[in-house]
């Protein structure tokens, strides 16, 4: 009983300051996403295609349990980015990001924030995101959706990633597809490849137009 009761205050202590990044995502006009996504599914390779084809004003809050490689190659391409260290956590929390937000100046843009690498923690902690998208890859096997139900259950969105493999992998399309569709029926699945850039346009475009419907709802 004494680690449930811990465990309700530690996830009510989250939601609390999740609330806060809201209030802060409002005024500053962001549409801020949670980007969740297994170790080595492309998550960072991903979001730097989506940035490239969107323009405008968009930033990254980067999370690892240790090193700033990632945030180093949004750095290089002049990319607002905040790096995130949690020491051994396996993923952010609202607290993270809402120090993260205090040293990010950015307003009217779209803030990634690419989660540490790992596809249950991450599902479990709101950090005040407008909405989460998991970013799967071939290379990681069709059996995800069934693997993980909870983070495929919460996504607004699902990215298919390296689909340049599929030649070359053992991955059944529509496997994956109905693990999603059983889950979560009304999230797209776009499949993409950030090392050709093919499906990247279309993915942007459907951020694109959620961006402008946010900005126009808050006028």
């Amino acid at each position: 009983m004494m680690e449930i009761k811990v465990l309700k205050n530690i996830m009510e202590a989250n939601d609390a300051i999740a609330e806060k990044n809201k209030e802060i995502k409002k005024s500053r006009g962001l549409l801020m996403l949670n980007i969740i996504g297994s170790p080595g599914a492309g998550k960072t390779s991903v979001i730097l295609k989506t940035i490239e084809h969107l323009g405008g004003v968009c930033g990254v809050i980067e999370g690892d349990i240790t090193s700033d490689l990632d945030s180093r190659k949004m750095a290089e391409r002049d990319i607002p980015v905040v790096q995130i260290n949690t020491g051994g956590a396996c993923h952010l929390d609202a607290n993270m990001v809402y120090r993260a937000l205090d040293n990010l100046e950015m307003e009217n843009g779209v803030l990634f924030i690419e989660n540490v690498g790992n596809l249950v923690c991450p599902a479990e902690f709101e950090v005040g995101e407008d909405f989460k998208v998991v970013i799967s890859s071939i290379a990681e096997g069709d059996d995800k959706p069934y693997k993980y139900p909870l983070v495929f259950s919460k996504a607004r969105a699902v990215v298919l990633n390296k689909i340049d493999l599929l030649p070359h992998m053992d991955f059944n399309r529509e496997f994956f597809f109905s693990g999603v569709r059983a889950l979560n029926p009304e999230a797209p699945v776009f499949e993409v490849s950030a090392r050709t850039g093919e499906g990247i346009e279309a993915w942007s475009r459907w951020l694109q137009d959620i961006f402008q419907d946010l900005q126009k709802a808050r006028q």
